[in-house]
């Protein structure tokens, strides 16, 4: 019991001390119901006050009173009197009923109290919160209205990534940001669980799955506490809170809390989510602005390389030696410029392709003649799996036959001089064309990003003449047909790159249509 509550109840001891010798001087011209009335008000008065302990020990005291200073024969505690029993009973009946009527209404009223600035400080929270456009001044919002609900000096919202450790801190005053990497801190985020340091300075911790997993009781007071903020069980911050005097936390404090620290953390999510929104958008207008670039710049060097190379040609007529060199240089750009446009119309859906019904015989064929030149001295394998089913399918042949060939180029510069094969068999509902070297294959660390456009394996040759693009446009023009362009590595070593295209079931005479349509 503190100071406060002894002085209340010495004041009310007084006020009925006084009135008893007050009343016991004018006995005998007032009645026994104005005592009851004024030791009944007396009681009210305490308990409206002080409380129901208070009330219920003045009321037995005005009954005792009544009974030995009030009632005949006076002086005395006993009473042979029925009626006179009866009323002191009702007397006392009377108090205590009033006394818990109005400790029952003074608690509700309190807790209406109590429910009503919770809820609206969680209304104010949410206005102030959904009318703020950035999310790093909407966290910076919740932590001044918890810290202000709470009454805690300094309230802190830390970020926390599993990844990068702790990022940036919305705070509820404005002072240098606290050391939110202390071993505290850091330990609520590696074994969550609610922490408060007391006055003494003992740290109390309950770990999850405690069954007293809850805030601090009443009766704690409290220095400091952190609580983890998680979504979907997943740590995305700590909530910091201090305060320079001791506090203690009301039932209705406490449900604040429980409550709030879920919108917490959804407000630390929300600044994460916009951050790497922020940064994803900045990646693909970078990379719009490098498109454009690779376009204009590609499409302006074209004339001036078919200068060079008519020159080149000139000079090799004139007997000029270096001349071949100059022209071979030449087409090596006038490639490289090629793909550059062509990524650049594929990126920006200016590439079109006509499926159409092509057999895979017709492919393979017109593969082994536009590459003939890259095999001269090694050889290239052609196997068709005639148990398949017929060899037919819906795609477009002139880019089909551009991805065909770029893959055998690709197998010709890793193959080491060995032979490369190229195989046509059915699968399902696809024809798959698979190209096969005997190369060093493509490293596991380098798997996820070969069809990334300008991207070169770890162990490809110091200069293959190309850009790292014909792969990414390969892959491009088959997804554009239903298909696909796959990877696998070769048994006993080497790659083995897979076209992958939309095949199709013909009658007899419809294959007779289409051999005729391409004889």
């Amino acid at each position: 019991m503190n100071w406060r509550a002894v002085i209340t109840w010495l004041g009310w001891i007084s006020i009925m001390a006084v009135a008893t010798v007050v009343m016991f001087q004018i006995r005998a011209t007032i009645d026994q119901v104005h005592v009851v009335l004024v030791y009944l008000l007396i009681v009210l008065g305490a308990s409206a006050t002080s409380g129901r302990l208070l009330a219920i020990s003045l009321a037995c005291t005005g009954y005792l009173l009544i009974d030995y200073y009030f009632q005949r024969p006076y002086g005395s505690l006993i009473n042979d009197k029925p009626v006179d029993l009866m009323a002191l009973a009702a007397f006392l009946v009377t108090a205590i009923v009033a006394t818990n009527l109005l400790v029952r209404a003074q608690t509700q009223a309190e807790e209406a109290k109590r429910r009503a600035i919770e809820i609206g400080s969680l209304a104010r929270l949410g206005s102030e919160t959904l009318s703020i456009g950035r999310a790093e001044d909407a966290l910076a919002r919740i932590a001044t209205v918890i810290g202000t609900t709470l009454g805690m000096e300094d309230c802190s919202i830390v970020a926390w990534n599993a990844d990068t450790g702790f990022g940036a801190s919305a705070r509820s005053r404005a002072s240098d940001n606290p050391a939110i990497a202390d071993p505290l801190t850091r330990t609520v985020v590696e074994q969550p669980g609610w922490t408060w340091v007391r006055p003494s300075g003992a740290m109390v911790r309950v770990v999850p799955g405690d069954s007293r997993e809850r805030p601090p009781a009443p009766a704690d007071e409290i220095k400091k506490l952190l609580i983890p903020l998680s979504v979907q069980n997943r740590v995305v911050g700590v909530l910091r809170l201090e305060a320079v005097t001791p506090v203690r936390l009301a039932a209705a404090q406490r449900r604040f809390l429980e409550a709030i620290t879920f919108y917490a953390a959804l407000a630390v999510d929300r600044v994460r989510l916009v951050a790497e929104a922020e940064h994803a958008e900045a990646l693909r207008e970078a990379d719009r602005l490098k498109d454009i670039v690779l376009a204009s710049v590609s499409h302006d060097l074209r004339t001036p390389l078919t200068t060079i190379k008519a020159l080149a040609q000139s000079e090799a007529m004139q007997g000029n030696k270096s001349a071949g060199a100059i022209e071979e240089q030449a087409d090596r750009l006038t490639r490289l410029v090629s793909d550059l446009l062509d990524l650049s119309r594929l990126k920006g859906g200016g590439f079109a392709v006509t499926p159409e019904l092509n057999t895979a015989e017709d492919l393979i064929g017109a593969a082994v003649r536009q590459t003939r030149g890259l095999f001269a001295d090694r050889a290239l394998r052609t196997v068709i799996d005639l148990d398949s089913p017929a060899l037919i399918g819906r795609f477009d042949f002139s880019q089909s036959l551009r991805v065909l060939c770029n893959l055998l180029e690709n197998a010709v510069r890793y193959s080491r001089g060995k032979p490369v094969e190229l195989a046509a068999c059915r699968e399902g509902d696809m024809l798959v064309f698979n190209v096969s070297d005997f190369g060093p294959g493509v490293r596991e660390e380098d798997l996820a990003r070969i069809f990334e456009p300008f991207f070169r394996t770890s162990n490809s040759a110091p200069d293959t003449g190309r850009a790292g693009l014909g792969l990414s446009i390969a892959r491009t023009l088959a997804d554009m047909q239903g298909g696909s362009v796959r990877y696998n590595p070769r048994v006993g070593g080497g790659s083995v790159f897979s076209l992958r295209l939309p095949a199709t079931e013909l009658g007899a005479d419809a294959l007779e249509q289409t051999a005729d349509g391409h004889s």
